[in-house]
Order: structure tokens, then C-alpha cells, then sequence
């Protein structure tokens, strides 16, 4: 097996909430994997571990929402991204509302889309969503606030095992 450690350990990407909704479920996570994949038409990737209680319902879901957060936002990085959903219902501590498709936003996101998946690819331990964006939006001005980022989200303990 090849090590990356020298190239991974360089990178420190945009966090994000990605919530899915089918049916009458709903989940929710922090996601360090996620990028714009295409230009024309716009596309972008959010990446779900399979153990995840967010990938599950993410399954049979028509869209998702991406949510990039504040670094002042970190309370609702902790809860996102340190609890599961298999135990607890996170949207019950946080405000949101529904968008595109009955899609899930969260309401202390500085920035957020909701998009159609186009494709479920599987990458390993993750699937990769294809987004093709229906309906964005912003709750607040970030005013210059720098984005939740990777380094900032190293301390909380994940709710599932990576």
C-alpha cells in the first residue's frame, strides 16, 4: 500500500453539513470530502462513509443539501459531526428549514445548495453524490469569517469510527 501521509497531511479542505431527506427520515453530517467536479454544466461531489446513518438515508434521496459553516459555527460542527444519527436526533438542536425538494437546510450555515443527485459513485469506504444544483442560498454574511476547515474539526470525536 502506497502512503500519502505526506500529501494528505498537507491538505486542510472546507468542512460541510451535507443533510438528506426520503420520506419522512432526515440524517446529517460533517463531510471533509466534498468539490466542485465540472464547470459546465455545474457539479459538485460530497462524499458519505457507509457507516454513516446519513449515507443510509442519503440512499433514497433524490437531493441533498451542503452547508458550509463559520468558524464560529463549531457547535453545530460538533454536533454533525461528533454525534450520530443512529442515536439522535439532530435536528431537534438545531434551527432549520425545508428547500428544494424537502430537502433539509440548516439555518446557521453561512452558505448552502440543495442538488439533485446525478450519480452515486462508490470510492471505497465512501460513495461519492453527484450534485447537480437546484437551489442555493445564504443565511447570513461571513463578513470575512474564515470557513470551518479541516484543522478546526480535528478534535471532535467522530460519532462513528472513521
Amino acid at each position: 500500500m502506497v502512503r500519502m501521509d505526506a500529501f494528505i497531511d498537507r491538505l486542510d479542505p472546507d468542512m460541510c453539513v451535507v443533510t438528506a431527506t426520503a420520506g419522512d427520515e432526515q440524517a446529517g453530517c460533517l463531510v471533509g470530502f466534498a468539490s466542485q467536479c465540472s464547470i459546465r454544466p455545474v457539479r459538485f461531489v460530497v462524499w458519505l462513509s457507509k457507516v454513516n446513518r446519513t449515507y443510509e438515508v442519503a440512499r433514497g434521496a433524490e437531493f441533498l443539501a451542503v452547508h458550509l459553516l463559520t468558524r464560529d459555527k463549531r457547535e453545530l460542527a460538533e454536533l454533525f459531526g461528533g454525534e450520530t444519527g443512529h442515536r439522535v436526533d439532530k435536528f431537534a438542536r438545531t434551527a432549520w428549514t425545508r428547500g428544494y425538494g424537502g430537502a433539509a437546510v440548516l439555518q446557521d450555515a453561512c452558505a448552502w445548495f440543495v442538488g439533485r443527485i446525478q450519480q452515486r459513485i462508490d470510492g471505497g469506504d465512501h460513495v461519492g453524490f453527484v450534485l447537480s444544483p437546484e437551489q442555493s442560498g445564504e443565511h447570513e454574511k461571513a463578513d470575512g469569517r474564515p470557513l470551518l476547515r479541516l484543522a478546526d474539526a480535528l478534535s471532535i470525536d467522530p460519532g462513528h469510527p472513521v
